[in-house]
């Protein structure tokens, strides 16, 4: 199985804590998607005869898309590439643009999943941020999409400045209300060069305490495990059978394509590649039928620190088989050794053959897994 990214690079506004790439300046849109959908003719090679189970339109904000363009990146798709009948297609959607005739369209145009960035059901929340929408804007979109979508998400964080359990709490309570068949729900985090950064570092805004942190993260998995939702990766939780297949895939090791400047691929291997962070650039490469992009190949250690991250961070765990027939036995071998102290401290367990991170220890599953990492063997 394997998965096609569309990265579209736009956005009506900037939120303060994104790293990823995108513009505001929405003058040349046409223009990139000419150039992405002459990508995917440059790519048809990339995937050779694996089965695409997922097509997913991220971000950016690929909701400013009309809905017939995602329809014609979805027929190139389903023309070049083998294209599971069951195919999971999902868009990323912001509140302010779900009007009713819109999703009709989409779903006329085959997307059948949407992921809705809320982040937040407090107004308060949402001009800290950044976001363009509102906490109305949410709950009107969400009652749309309810009513036209049987397979939705909705994107939260946590740990947001002057939040408390009690806020949190709501948010949850919230967002049950209409039942999303998948919630996720990631910390906020301050990364290089984003607004946030800047402000958290002048003074502006002040975080909160980690403990303020984790306690959100737990009273979360805590209530959501007992409206029956599988924690079946750290910030991702769904009903039984609406796991997401985008992120099923990444976790898994799935080889996927991504289209669009800065968008990432991997062969399911040992290469990874990652295209031009630059829109002008990129246009410019694709007319002139050039592919600009770097790229690694990563060594066995590589894909080992890489199993051991992911693994970890899902309901899954890291399997033993799968590092004995991907990688080979000595490796598997030196996570059973490494493993034993975090096994003996409760960290972890094995069950069968899977090491799996406890639910005490799961709020620090990435610095467990740092410490299985292989540095020499």
């Amino acid at each position: 199985m394997a998965g096609i990214y569309i990265h579209f690079p736009f956005c009506k506004k900037a939120c303060t804590y994104c790293n990823f790439h995108f513009s505001t300046s929405l003058n040349y849109q046409k223009t990139m998607v000419e150039s992405m959908l002459k990508e995917i003719d440059l790519r048809k090679s990339y995937l050779g005869e694996e089965l695409i189970d997922s097509i997913y339109f991220g971000g950016g904000s690929p909701s400013l898309l009309s809905a017939k363009l995602i329809g014609e990146f979805i027929l190139k798709i389903k023309k070049i590439f083998n294209v599971s009948d069951t195919v999971e297609i999902t868009l990323e959607m912001n509140p302010d643009d779900s009007s009713t005739d819109y999703l009709l369209e989409l779903k006329e145009n085959k997307v059948n999943r949407l992921s809705l960035g809320v982040q937040s059901f407090f107004d308060d929340d949402l001009k800290l941020i950044n976001r363009i929408h509102s906490a109305n804007d949410a709950i009107e979109s969400l009652k749309k999409i309810k009513d036209n979508f049987n397979n939705f998400s909705i994107d939260l964080i946590y740990g947001l400045p002057y939040s408390d359990i009690q806020k949190w709490e709501y948010n949850l309570k919230t967002a049950l209300k209409f039942e999303p068949p998948h919630i996720s729900s990631y910390a906020l985090t301050v990364e290089n060069k984003t607004v946030l950064k800047k402000q958290v570092d002048n003074g502006k805004i002040l975080l909160i305490d980690e403990s303020l942190v984790e306690e959100q993260y737990f009273y979360m998995i805590d209530l959501l495990e007992k409206k029956n939702y599988d924690n079946y990766e750290f910030s991702n939780f769904a009903f039984p059978k609406k796991h997401s297949v985008n992120n099923n895939g990444y976790w898994k090791g799935n080889p996927y394509l991504g289209i669009g400047p800065s968008a990432h691929s991997f062969n399911g291997k040992y290469k990874r590649s990652w295209n031009l962070k630059n829109n002008k650039l990129y246009i410019k490469s694709i007319k002139e039928n050039k592919l600009l992009f770097d790229e690694e190949k990563l060594s066995l250690k590589d894909r080992f620190n890489e199993i051991v991250m992911t693994g970890l961070r899902t309901s899954s765990g890291i399997s033993l088989k799968t590092i004995r027939e991907k990688i080979g036995d000595r490796y598997a071998d030196f996570l059973e050794k490494t493993s034993e102290k975090r096994v003996k401290s409760n960290d972890l367990y094995w069950d069968a053959d899977s090491l799996h991170v406890s639910k005490k220890s799961k709020f620090i599953s990435d610095g467990i897994a740092s410490d299985l990492f292989l540095i020499n063997l």
